[in-house]
């Protein structure tokens, strides 16, 4: 497809949807990307449109209508098939579609779905084997229903050749101009990503926009231990100090935190140190040093290594991706210590409440 000529016949998009299921925003992109006559960017000409089992007027996720004018016939000549996000995705694709999806893949074409629209290649047999993108909310799920699937819940996108998996809502974004920087080069993307007023090209994954969800700790004793950790995170905390103030010798302590938190003292007190850090970033304009300084990472060389490991991107990075002016803050202020940012106070962090373990990320 990347030798094609813009004279030649038109490269042929199509969008598959099904009545209450299509996501707005998925459609919307695609759309975007493959509905307009961008031959003066590079790109070659796009015959795009959607497609449905059975044409007519079909509802988005959000109620709009959408007038569909063709059935899975057009499958048949399609060069490039797209899956938007299956927002019921727990509703099983029917086996028309799944015939019409293998089918093209069969013939060569290339397959991308957007966010859930995963499980309907999952569903399809298509992924067998493969490293896999989806919304992180959903790839435990999509795990569990397909346990052959390798799914990474940090990633953007995954390329496998012709079947490209992308994470949820604005990924499409990026999965649909990965495709283009593929196919039809780095100068066709950057104009393209320009058009649309859109980064070419996102550093990071998805670790960096996940609001890790937590557990309140039930335990009042437990619970004091920990609201003092989160606010004195510039300590030397270590499973010895912690035990001290909760009366316990240390082994009985890790041992009643694993079974009260679900996690080890480490990854919590870890976990604290990142939000503490994304907080620090966000809302003030400490020094990377200072921050790594007052949230205990010692070092900026410290808190670098262990926010990229963990959520994908440098702190520089994610503050320029997230910094805020809060309305009434005086940003820029340097706190003197951490007491509402983000505190810990009897919660439990950490990406392995997100997945399954067997997912293989790291804690």
């Amino acid at each position: 497809m990347a030798g094609q000529d813009s004279s030649e016949r038109p490269v042929v998009v199509s969008a598959v949807v099904a009545d209450g299921l299509v996501g707005s925003f998925g459609l919307g992109v695609c759309n975007e990307v493959f509905g307009y006559d961008r031959r003066h960017l590079g790109l070659p000409r796009f015959d795009f449109a959607v497609v449905a089992e059975e044409p007519g007027v079909l509802r988005t996720d959000t109620g709009m209508g959408v007038l569909v004018e063709h059935g899975f016939e057009r499958l048949d000549r399609s060069d490039i098939v797209l899956l938007t996000a299956w927002e019921l995705f727990e509703d099983v694709p029917s086996e028309a579609l799944l015939d019409a999806v293998r089918a093209a893949h069969a013939r060569g074409a290339i397959i991308i779905s957007h966010c859930t629209g995963a499980f309907v290649l999952a569903a399809a047999g298509l992924l067998e084997g493969m490293r896999v993108a989806t919304h992180w909310r959903y790839a435990g799920e999509l795990a569990a229903r397909f346990p052959d699937l390798d799914v990474d819940p940090m990633v953007l996108y995954v390329d496998n050749g012709r079947i490209l998996t992308g994470a949820g809502t604005a990924a499409g974004v990026d999965t649909m101009l990965h495709l283009v920087r593929r196919e039809w080069g780095a100068a066709a993307a950057n104009a393209l990503a320009r058009e649309m007023v859109v980064p070419p090209h996102r550093d990071g994954g998805q670790a960096q926009y996940i609001d890790a969800p937590v557990a309140r700790c039930e335990d009042d004793l437990l619970g004091t231990v920990l609201a003092w950790a989160g606010a004195h995170l510039d300590q030397d905390i270590s499973v010895e100090v912690l035990a001290r103030r909760a009366l316990m010798s240390p082994r009985t302590f890790a041992r009643r935190f694993k079974a009260t938190t679900g996690t080890t003292p480490h990854a919590w007190l870890l976990q604290q140190r990142i939000s503490a850090a994304e907080a620090l970033l966000e809302e003030t304009d400490a020094s990377i040093e200072e921050i790594a300084r007052l949230v205990g990472f010692g070092t900026a060389a410290g808190l670098r290594e262990q926010f990229g490991r963990r959520r994908g991107v440098s702190p520089r990075a994610y503050r320029q991706t997230f910094r805020t002016s809060a309305a009434g803050s005086a940003v820029g202020a340097v706190p003197e210590q951490l007491d509402g940012h983000r505190s810990g106070a009897g919660r439990v962090g950490g990406h392995e409440t997100l997945v399954e373990p067997r997912l293989g990320q790291p804690a």
